[in-house]
């Protein structure tokens, strides 16, 4: 018996299914691969945002725990992403 593969087959020509930005498996929490790629910044980078307090995570052992709820609320009222002028920066005299 021969199965149908157009049914099971990628819709996108890289051999992976599209997902949107924030839609990794729709889990609850997001990994820092997820962060970085969100960011368009480097690991390493949300690694010491994480330590720093920058974005808020939760340190479990070696691991990191990242909720999309309070990504998603720091990114809306803080985050990033706020079009800032760098033009805008004071700088200071001594």
């Amino acid at each position: 018996m021969e199965m149908d593969r157009s049914a099971a087959a990628p819709q996108s020509g890289g051999g992976q299914v599209s997902l949107s930005p924030l839609e990794p498996k729709m889990s609850t929490r997001l990994s820092v691969e997820d962060v970085a790629r969100l960011l368009r910044i480097g690991r390493l980078a949300v690694y010491g945002m994480l330590e720093q307090g920058i974005i808020p995570g939760i340190r479990y052992g070696r691991r990191w725990i990242i909720t999309r709820y309070a990504f998603e609320q720091w990114e809306r009222t803080c985050g990033l992403r706020t079009g800032l002028d760098p033009s805008a920066e004071v700088k200071v005299l001594n």
